[in-house]
């Protein structure tokens, strides 16, 4: 492990709430959010990963990328698509917190998501 190293990754964590129920949620999630992404990632995608709460009808979403380079290029592909029009049916985002650096043409697209961006200070990897 290197100390106090950026790595350059970039790791997204959106929470998110829905009303639809959590099987209509269940379903979108593995049968077209996830395989349409991780199609598109390619090998630049190192997490997509969804925590859901049923209960209280919310979840969280975790994607990591190898670079801020490598996130652009799958937004690029991504935002605009059938399935992203249809997560914005069924997810409200509440937070959207980005770790690490943006490029500026995805900070200027982002920008209507207020995402929160937190810049690496230190650390091990």
């Amino acid at each position: 492990m290197e100390l106090n190293t950026d790595s350059g990754h970039v790791t997204v964590i959106i929470d998110v709430s829905f009303t639809e129920s959590p099987e209509v949620v269940t379903a979108f999630i593995r049968d077209e959010q996830t395989p349409f992404i991780v199609n598109q990632g390619g090998d630049q995608l190192e997490r997509f990963e969804w925590y859901l709460d049923e209960d209280s009808q919310s979840g969280t979403l975790i994607e990591a990328f190898h670079s801020p380079a490598a996130w652009e290029i799958l937004a690029d592909k991504v935002l605009g698509s059938p399935v992203n029009i249809r997560f914005g049916e069924l997810f409200t985002v509440n937070n959207f917190t980005v770790l690490g650096a943006l490029t500026p043409k995805l900070n200027e697209k982002l920008q209507a998501m207020n995402p929160q961006i937190k810049s690496y200070v230190g650390g091990a990897c």
